[in-house]
């Protein structure tokens, strides 16, 4: 069975680098280079990869927001995020949005080769340094004795709003409340994770797995 491949990335070097690498595997076809998430969107139904190796930031959709986007229109689709981004929070947020592999961009042909044969047989893939970064937070965490910040429904409504990078005018026409109410809520969910300002809103609320 042939591998039908895409890539997206908005580094020529990289697009053909590792469409290089990978030329020459017989079971292996590259169908899609794609320089930013429009021509991604554009072109994925057309060229119906059954794996997409994907760069997290990307200078039109951020690749959380496009993995989303790609697994509506195509559920199918294999997605691998291949970055630089070594933040286990990235991980964890591009894992929830059903991304199916995380390499970093030092990898090899041998390992992106089982990363698309690990996902299409309907398991995780995960860089061995990223997996146990991972588990090491995890084991972290359990030693943690700080509890989950409970927020009210409406705190958990303008937080996924301000992770969306809204304005308090955007959040008060979206959720219907007003300016004021909206920054009531932003300071009581500032209050509850400990945080200074709306990045430290959404870093605390990824590390809290609020987000």
């Amino acid at each position: 069975m042939i591998i039908k491949v895409a890539i997206t990335d908005d580094h020529k070097m990289v697009l053909e680098g590792i469409a290089a690498m990978l030329k020459g595997t017989p079971e292996l076809q590259v169908v899609g280079m794609y320089k930013d998430a429009q021509q991604t969107l554009d072109n994925i139904e057309k060229d119906e990869p059954d794996v997409l190796f994907l760069d997290i930031n990307l200078p039109d959709i951020n690749g959380i927001d496009l993995s989303k986007r790609l697994l509506k229109i195509t559920p199918e689709l294999k997605i691998i995020a291949l970055t630089n981004f070594e933040d286990i929070s990235f991980v964890k947020r591009m894992l929830k949005n059903g991304v199916h592999g995380y390499l970093l961009k030092n990898t090899d042909k041998l390992e992106l080769v089982k990363a698309m044969k690990t996902v299409l047989s309907g398991e995780l893939f995960l860089q061995k340094d990223i997996q146990s970064r991972l588990l090491s937070q995890d084991s972290k965490k359990k030693t943690d004795n700080g509890l989950k910040p409970k927020l009210t429904r409406r705190e958990q409504d303008v937080l996924i709003a301000i992770s969306e990078e809204l304005t308090t005018q955007e959040i008060s026409e979206k959720l219907f409340i007003s300016p004021k109410t909206v920054e009531t809520h932003r300071m009581n969910i500032m209050s509850k994770l400990g945080a200074k300002n709306s990045v430290g809103i959404i870093k605390i609320a990824i590390e809290k797995e609020l987000l």
